[in-house]
């Protein structure tokens, strides 16, 4: 079977890197530990790893809402803890009555240390707090670096888990039925706004495919992916039901309200 073909010729790397973290499972009879995928990247590592073999693996954020999450990839016989994960949670301490922080700013502050994306899982912020997942190889490295985000000066506090912020996940589920899979047809079905409408906001970068930009209007959607339109919000597709009589796409989308 040609494992290629399921997925997009972009994805190639990361599927020899899934093969590759598989077969050192294998041979090596120890859990390889990744960094944190996003919701693509573990549609990808699930379809490869499958249900039933002897290599088994289990995904894990920080908290059992997360969207980015290391996997641990194992012999069918090992029973995973949380602290085989190795994530730590901070919490930024900044004078709050004064600044406010954004989640993009947060995000270019951490990036701007030199570190992949995969360093670090979600980032969660409610009611002035905010908090990020990070792999703990690299918490004390953050700890030292990390002085400032946007014009605020911070503190990093290292918090257990189990603090994490709740934030409400407000997605609601919606069907929705398009000719395509095409991301131009996708974004104008979600928003009810017409294919031209959603070719110029495609062409003007505006829109994002797992947070990276996409320019191409024909490019094809699939299960896993994360679709941000700027000033409409975030859409997941959760999954492609299959064909309808009329030969449509009948598609299940998590809509962020």
């Amino acid at each position: 079977m040609n494992i290629y073909q399921h997925f997009r010729p972009e994805e190639r790397e990361f599927i020899d890197q899934v093969l590759h973290w598989k077969d050192f499972v294998d041979s090596s009879y120890t859990s390889k530990l990744t960094d944190f995928l996003d919701p693509r990247e573990q549609h990808i590592l699930k379809t490869i790893i499958g249900e039933n073999g002897s290599i088994k693996y289990q995904l894990f954020g920080g908290s059992s809402e997360g969207e980015r999450k290391r996997a641990l990839i194992m012999p069918d016989y090992i029973i995973p803890d949380e602290k085989d994960f190795q994530i730590t949670l901070f919490e930024i301490d900044y004078p709050i009555k004064f600044v406010s922080i954004e989640h993009p700013q947060v995000l270019g502050s951490l990036m701007s240390l030199g570190l992949k994306r995969g360093k670090f899982g979600d980032i969660l912020m409610k009611d002035g707090r905010v908090q990020f997942f990070s792999s703990t190889e690299i918490g004390d490295y953050i700890k030292s670096n990390l002085e400032s985000i946007g014009r605020a000066s911070i503190r990093l506090k290292e918090v257990d888990l189990e603090e994490a912020i709740t934030v409400d996940d407000l997605w609601m589920e919606q069907d929705i039925t398009v000719s395509s899979l095409r991301l131009d047809t996708i974004i104008s079905g979600i928003h009810h706004i017409s294919r031209q409408k959603s070719q110029l906001f495609i062409q003007q970068g505006l829109v994002k495919v797992n947070w990276t930009s996409i320019e191409n209007h024909s490019f094809e959607c699939a299960v896993g992916d994360l679709l941000s339109v700027r000033g409409y919000g975030r859409v997941k597709i959760l999954s492609i039901e299959g064909r309808t009589k009329k030969d449509k796409w009948r598609i299940v989308v998590g809509k962020q309200k």
